[in-house]
């Protein structure tokens, strides 16, 4: 049976019969230094090691070097492997054609270095095989994991994972290690949904999963970094940004349909959606707050040169209150269009109101202490006032401004 691809893919060997209860994924581009190696090493330890029918699958993305005659040798020589060709780039797009046409149960697919131990692979599947989860991933993050790569790599992963967070709500630990597996079923559901066929393919799976209330297990993995990595660390990254904002995008207007979850998943998922989203807010509303304490401070500065502290403390405040709650408006509780607007303002200024009373207050008490204090001396009181001042604020925005948003349980459906 030929692989249901577009017309310029190319099988190696055919899917032959009975279907494999595991159909291991090895994307390739210019991998031939790599290939010859890993691929008899991961068959020989399959076939000694797992006691699951198995299947290895070559999945060669418009190599321009000899990774394609070597993947159809090892398709030729090695039982239960084979080999796809296709015609263009793009490590999600190979897993894309593969996982669709695949008649497996479980879909896994791992890196041609090997990086990951692979004894990580039978307590990835075995959930899955057993139904009791719909995803699988490896982990260098989660406590039990024992990793050697430089700190460079080990940073922009840590980062790169809690900008997951605090953007897309994310509660899985470890987004890019190139060892995950996935039940067919579930493949057949999501595939249709993910937009990227690059580097992101798996982080946009994995969060419309998490968004559909899919179970995700997580196994701690020993891990030894590649120092002849193919990957263009600075290209990936900015491909990762936008395939973050447009992830975020379209899940604010509620796009792409996810599948309606069983009722055991939706049950389990729940409880965890507000807690992830409150994260976000909160850093979301944070970051704000630093830009927004930052113009306040410079528009104080300015000000006072020319009118006292209760005056400027008060032109500042107000500019930068209004600029506040419209950016709050957007970016952390993500309302748009003018419904709305001027009585979220104004409930706004009423916030501000409150926050005038604790930095003026503080203001005042400061002034009776000392009738001349330091300009120094101020803005450290201001800066801890405003602090108050913002804990309030994110507590009203959340309560009062914006209550649906804040109460709007994660998309499941």
């Amino acid at each position: 049976m030929a692989i249901a691809a577009p017309s310029q893919t190319i099988v190696a060997r055919p899917v032959q019969a009975p279907a494999p209860q595991l159909d291991v994924v090895v994307p390739v581009y210019n991998e031939e230094a790599d290939l010859a190696r890993s691929v008899p090493l991961l068959h020989t330890y399959l076939t000694a090691n797992l006691p699951f029918s198995f299947r290895v699958t070559i999945a060669d993305n418009a190599s321009a070097d000899r990774t394609w005659p070597i993947a159809q040798r090892l398709a030729a020589t090695l039982p239960a492997v084979r080999a796809v060709r296709l015609a263009d780039k793009g490590r999600g797009r190979a897993l894309r054609t593969v996982w669709q046409a695949s008649d497996a149960e479980v879909l896994v697919y791992m890196d041609v270095d090997l990086s990951t131990d692979l004894a990580a692979l039978l307590p990835l599947v075995a959930p899955l095989l057993s139904g009791h989860s719909d995803l699988a991933i490896v982990t260098r993050l989660a406590r039990g994991a024992v990793v050697v790569r430089g700190a460079k790599r080990e940073a922009i992963s840590r980062c790169y994972n809690l900008l997951l967070r605090g953007t897309l709500g994310a509660r899985f630990s470890d987004a890019q290690c190139g060892f995950k597996a996935i039940r067919a079923d579930r493949a057949r559901e999501l595939l249709p949904l993910v937009e990227d066929t690059g580097w992101f393919f798996d982080t946009e799976l994995l969060v419309l999963a998490e968004r559909a209330g899919m179970r995700i297990h997580e196994v701690p993995v020993d891990w030894l970094d590649d120092p002849d990595s193919r990957v263009d660390i600075a290209s990936t990254a900015l491909d990762d940004l936008r395939g973050i904002a447009r992830l975020s995008r379209s899940l604010r207007r509620g796009r792409p349909p996810l599948p309606a979850p069983p009722d055991r998943r939706a049950v389990s998922a729940a409880p965890a959606a507000p807690r992830a989203r409150l994260f976000g807010q909160m850093l979301r509303f944070g970051l704000i707050g630093v830009a927004s304490t930052l113009a306040y401070l410079a528009l104080y500065l300015l000000a006072r040169e020319l009118v006292s502290a209760q005056l400027a403390n008060g032109f500042a405040l107000l500019v930068t209150a209004i600029a506040n709650t419209a950016a709050n408006r957007r970016l952390t509780f993500g309302v748009r269009g003018a419904a709305g607007r001027l009585r979220h303002q104004g409930q706004g200024l009423v916030v501000f109101g409150l926050g005038l009373a604790v930095t003026s207050g503080s203001l005042l008490v400061l002034h009776r202490a000392d009738p001349d204090p330091s300009r120094s001396l101020e803005l450290a009181v201001l800066v801890a006032a405003n602090v108050t001042a913002t804990l309030l604020r994110f507590c009203l925005f959340r309560i009062w401004l914006f209550p649906d948003r804040a109460a709007l349980p994660t998309r499941r459906t």
